[in-house]
């Protein structure tokens, strides 16, 4: 545990990060499942419903810094490759 009043600030600080970071994510993994649903059952657009949504939501958490942006670009990508791939 922390035993310098700073050190006690940043465990509180990084805490609170926690949390936040925990919600976002599992928002965004909520959203995503949305998407990958959409895209199973065959009507999913790629620039519009629960694909652009789940798209908005991953770029969101990486300016938030929840996620590297590499990794959302990957995601992104994968998610819009998913897409493409049902409607053609």
């Amino acid at each position: 545990m922390a035993t310098h009043k700073s050190a006690w600030k940043r465990f509180l600080q990084s805490e609170k990060r926690r949390e936040r970071n925990r919600t976002l994510k599992s928002a965004l993994k909520t959203q995503v499942k949305k998407a990958r649903a959409e895209i199973e059952t065959g009507k999913a657009s790629p620039v519009a419903g629960e694909v652009q949504a789940a798209v908005a939501a991953i770029q969101a958490a990486a300016s938030k810094g929840v996620l590297h942006k590499r990794t959302a670009a990957r995601r992104v990508s994968r998610l819009m490759k998913a897409a493409a791939k049902k409607q053609g």
